[in-house]
């Protein structure tokens, strides 16, 4: 196993996919999100709520009567707040709607956030520096872009990384014992979700319980649901729920009916919860309409 590595932790369904790729290959894992005003702030929610559960598992052995935590995920939210009436993308709040369709769409570019992704390995970068200067021994810097972000986002490209990783390299001392872990960049959703299937199996996690903290949706809907138990007691399970129609969601929803298996995550549009059935349904329609 490789020693070190720091991830780019959103809180969705790849970068949450390549921290269980991270703790299958490093001794150490570093996870950072960040807080930059994002109208889909649940996702930060998700990341600490994956990262408690991963960090609870317990290995339990027989032997000795003891209780082991295998993993341990160091992980820090970083708030960068203060930008968000600064920057112009329909991601940020205040901004225009979010727009809706298939993801490959020319309007799906009002949902790039400017230099997104430099300022956060500017940071990621300056973490992972420090744990090799700190500990003497070579640190990852792993983020899950992918192919099915190239056409919309500049700053998921090759071309993008190795420019960026040219920069960090002469404005920085000893950068050359930080190293990059990509093993998504020419995969897609799919493709990150068989691996996350996989990984699952391999880390003894319950797949459902990793997935169902996780948001891809720009577009959350949050339902003020309450119902009456058999005691006559009134419970609340409000909660955040996905949408199918931004983009995001629907090459998410995609590649969990390529998968064969249902979404762990709650779906709802304007008139309320919707079913698993329903929102294949309608994501299916617009997967058609974009190839014909």
């Amino acid at each position: 196993m490789a020693k070190h590595v720091v991830v780019s932790l959103s809180g969705g369904m790849d970068s949450s996919t390549l921290l269980l790729r991270c703790l299958k290959e490093y001794d150490t894992v570093t996870a950072i999100s960040f807080d930059y005003g994002q109208k889909h702030r649940v996702e930060l929610e998700r990341a600490q709520s994956l990262v408690d559960y991963i960090n609870g598992q317990i290995i339990l052995d027989e032997e000795s009567k003891t209780a082991e935590y295998p993993n341990n995920i160091t992980y820090r939210q970083i708030k960068l707040d203060g930008l968000v009436d600064l920057l112009d993308s329909a991601l940020i709040t205040g901004g225009d709607d979010v727009p809706e369709g298939h993801y490959a769409e020319e309007n799906m570019k009002a949902t790039v956030v400017p230099n997104r992704n430099k300022i956060f390995s500017s940071i990621i970068q300056a973490v992972a520096l420090s744990v090799a200067n700190r500990t003497g021994e070579q640190c990852d810097i792993a983020m899950g872009i992918h192919a099915g972000d190239h056409a919309i986002y500049p700053d998921c490209r090759q071309e993008f990384r190795d420019a960026d990783e040219f920069a960090f390299r002469m404005g920085n001392w000893d950068a050359e014992r930080v190293g990059y872990f990509t093993p998504y960049l020419e995969g897609d959703k799919f493709t990150i979700l068989q691996d996350g299937e996989v990984l699952c199996g391999e880390l003894g996690l319950d797949f459902n319980e990793v997935y169902s903290r996780t948001n891809t949706s720009y577009k959350p809907i949050y339902l003020n649901l309450a119902f009456v138990n058999n005691e006559d007691e009134i419970v609340d399970c409000s909660d955040w729920f996905s949408d199918y129609k931004s983009a995001s969601s629907v090459e998410r929803v995609e590649a969990f009916i390529k998968l064969g298996r249902p979404d762990p995550v709650l779906y709802a549009d304007e008139e309320g919860p919707v079913s698993w059935n329903h929102v294949v349904k309608e994501v299916t329609k617009v997967l058609e309409n974009h190839n014909n």
